[in-house]
């Protein structure tokens, strides 16, 4: 698999490089969001790393640029830890977020999850490939995702959140039993990254996320799709 490693430090490329290599991946390098879109242009990507503070074009910018045709796996990279940075990476469609300094091995890990979860629909599988409520379609074999027929572009995390809640209607899930399922890990994330992806999947399936029809906040409790 071929995963694109961003990042104007060029010691962080060759470092993440290295034990990227090691694990079989084929890493394509970039320095800057122009050099990435570049890549992306003209090779097949399964994956992503991309630092947000960069020259010429910043992650953000960058990933938002993406968004618009793709939705592989994006990790963000960022020196900052600050809560405001890692929403806003989510809100512009970021799947994970990893502080520098990080460990490799960690880093590394996520890869691999993340592409588990791209490639495969793993314990979500099941005969019915279509679910049908109301006027929200998802079909879980090709993850088509469609509102009043009109086509919805999800990134992986977020499809994956909306399949659950839809195979499991009514059902209220909260933050931590979202993020084990989705996730598939032990280590649980705060609240407030499930709430921001919730977020972001309430801005593109509904007409008035302030006022949703599908998706609902149960308050204190988590999420469900009614």
């Amino acid at each position: 698999m071929n995963i694109l490693v961003v990042d104007d430090d060029r010691e962080i490329v060759e470092s993440i490089a290295i034990f990227l290599s090691a694990e079989g991946y084929s890493v394509i390098k970039a320095f800057d969001g122009l050099e990435a879109l570049d890549a992306l242009s003209e090779n097949e990507i399964h994956l992503m790393i991309l630092d947000i503070m960069m020259p010429n074009l910043d992650g953000i910018k960058t990933l938002m640029k993406l968004r618009e045709s793709r939705n592989i796996p994006v990790i963000l990279l960022s020196a900052k830890s600050e809560d405001n940075d890692k929403i806003l990476g989510l809100c512009a469609g970021a799947d994970d977020y990893v502080t520098k300094p990080f460990s490799p091995s960690e880093l590394v890990a996520r890869v691999k999850s993340h592409l588990r979860r791209y490639t495969t629909l793993g314990s979500m599988s099941a005969a019915k490939s279509e679910i049908i409520i109301d006027g929200l379609y998802v079909n879980t074999e090709n993850r088509t995702v469609l509102v009043d027929g009109e086509d919805v572009r999800l990134t992986p995390i977020e499809y994956k959140i909306l399949e659950l809640l839809c195979r499991n209607r009514g059902k209220v899930y909260s933050a931590e039993q979202i993020y084990r399922n989705v996730w598939n890990e032990d280590t649980v994330v705060g609240d407030s990254t499930i709430a921001v992806h919730v977020r972001h999947i309430r801005e593109k399936i509904e007409i008035n996320p302030k006022e949703p029809k599908y998706l609902k906040v149960v308050w204190g409790i988590g999420y469900k799709v009614i």
